[in-house]
């Protein structure tokens, strides 16, 4: 059995400031809640590697682990997959990006499988990536438009 995922949020804000917040890795701790902080590891071309460290959890557990991402600006998509798995068999998550009359839509698709020896299934982690894009979502809509509005950026379609 695998989990999929697929989380969207339009953004009142123009593709370009959207494309560029949402893919400066370096900068993901100011814009995602979760991350304590993000460590750029190598650039080749459009492929970022980079590791990513967590908040503390509930239990004072830190998480930390490898990913790469592959941006094409020309068909808005994003193909990133995780390195170091951790309790992950894999990790795979396309981000999309389209112009709209109200902005941007914004949507993540995750394509991934718990190792059997992993503290949680499938299920589980499907429920809680679900809910956790939502409130990823929210705060990077948030933040985003308010970068928006501060550049007095307009948001949707101009063509």
């Amino acid at each position: 059995m695998a989990g999929h995922t697929q989380n969207e949020i339009t953004i009142a804000a123009p593709l370009e400031l959207v494309w560029d917040m949402t893919n400066d890795v370096a900068n993901w701790p100011r814009l995602f809640s979760e991350y304590a902080s993000a460590e750029i590891l190598s650039v080749e071309g459009n492929k970022t590697t980079f590791r990513l460290t967590m908040h503390p959890d509930e239990n004072g557990t830190v998480w930390s682990w490898v990913s790469e991402r592959e941006t094409d600006r020309d068909a808005r998509t994003v193909k990133a997959r995780r390195v170091e798995t951790g309790p992950f068999a894999y990790m795979n998550i396309r981000w999309r990006y389209e112009k709209v009359r109200e902005g941007t839509r914004m949507e993540w698709t995750q394509d991934f499988e718990m190792k059997p020896e992993a503290p949680v299934d499938d299920d589980w982690m499907t429920d809680n990536i679900n809910r956790n894009s939502k409130v990823q979502l929210a705060l990077i809509r948030d933040r985003i438009e308010k970068a928006a509005a501060e550049q007095g950026a307009a948001p949707g379609l101009t063509d």
